[in-house]
């Protein structure tokens, strides 16, 4: 990967992720990170959370959360969302994600996302496709 970088993408900071204090209300930025991944998954592995959950009953929920919030971002802000794979285990993965604005990072996380059968809701090993598209993404310049 090119600096460790397995994805990244341009997100607008729009109204609605505002609080009235006009800065970026803390959630939003969580749902940010999710919809950072799903795309990870679907535009960047080719296996989007439709298949994996809805067809194949795979989940990959959060466990591990760690959160550092740097700067406020404001509406109108563009920032960089880059997603870098750390490491692929048996049934987990863990990833560092950053968006950064003009100024420098606004918030940095460290998440660790493990494969779970819906049916079970117990911890199961990556599949075969997701550890090879995994792989490739470590691999890709």
């Amino acid at each position: 990967m090119a600096d460790g970088i397995a994805f990244q993408r341009e997100q607008l900071v729009r109204f609605g992720h505002c609080d009235p204090a006009g800065i970026v209300f803390y959630p939003r930025y969580f749902e940010m990170l999710n919809e950072l991944v799903e795309d990870w998954f679907a535009q960047g592995l080719g296996l989007p959370f439709e298949q994996l959950i809805g067809q194949r009953r795979l989940g990959l929920p959060t466990v591990h959360l760690d959160t550092r919030f740097r700067r406020v971002s404001r509406q109108g802000d563009r920032l960089l969302q880059r997603l870098r794979l750390r490491r692929v285990g048996g049934s987990s993965l863990a990833l560092t994600v950053s968006f950064d604005g003009d100024d420098g990072t606004r918030v940095e996380f460290d998440q660790v996302l493990v494969c779970t059968s819906l049916d079970t809701h117990a911890a199961c090993p990556l599949p075969d496709d997701l550890r090879a598209a995994l792989a490739r993404a470590e691999e890709t310049p």
